[in-house]
Parts: structure tokens; C-alpha cells; sequence
């Protein structure tokens, strides 16, 4: 039968969605952790804008394997890891959170 036998592709990105952003740097010191949904999207977006109102050029990653996220902690997606640390989850912060986030990780 022909529905079983075709493997769902990812899109470019990694995940499930059908946005054509480039795959991730999920080395990267900042991540967006989520599965690619609209709020995961928003979350990285916004981490974007706020790394530029603060002078910083640094890729921000986007991690979608359920395994890698759970090894961070984390239940509630969308989330914010900043240095190896999880900084925010469930939520997606305003520009100006987020900047306060990462200054508060960073010391």
C-alpha cells in the first residue's frame, strides 16, 4: 500500500513544519529548544531581534529531537537554553525578557 510505504520528510529546518529556514546550528551557545510549532518559531525570532538590540552576533540553534530536549530537563516547550542552561520553557518572552535573560546568564 502506497501510505505505508512513504517516510515522512523533514522540512529543512529539522522538524515536522514547512518553513525553509536552513538547519540549525544546535551547537550554537544559544538554543530554541520545540518541536517547530508557530510558538517555537516566535521564540526564536524574538531571541534574534533581542541578540541584536544587545550588539551580539551569535547563531541562535533550534533543537527539535524530543531526546535532546528531555536530556536539557525540560517538559514544557517552547524554550530558551542560553550557555548550557535553561533559561526560560513554556513560554515565549517579550524582546525584552529575553534580553534581560541572557545578560542575567551571562553575568
Amino acid at each position: 500500500m502506497g501510505l505505508f510505504d512513504k517516510k515522512k520528510e523533514a522540512s529543512a529546518c529539522g522538524c515536522s513544519c514547512s518553513c525553509s529556514a536552513p538547519q540549525a546550528d544546535t551547537n550554537a551557545r544559544i538554543l530554541v529548544l520545540g518541536s517547530g510549532c508557530a510558538r517555537c518559531h516566535a521564540l526564536e525570532d524574538t531571541t534574534r531581534a533581542a541578540l541584536a538590540d544587545l550588539g551580539m552576533d551569535e547563531p541562535v540553534g533550534h533543537v527539535t529531537d524530543f531526546a535532546q530536549i528531555a536530556a536539557y530537563g525540560v517538559l514544557s516547550t517552547p524554550a530558551l537554553v542560553v550557555d548550557g542552561k535553561v533559561v526560560s520553557y513554556g513560554q515565549v518572552p517579550s524582546r525584552d525578557q529575553i534580553k534581560a535573560l541572557i545578560q542575567k546568564a551571562r553575568g
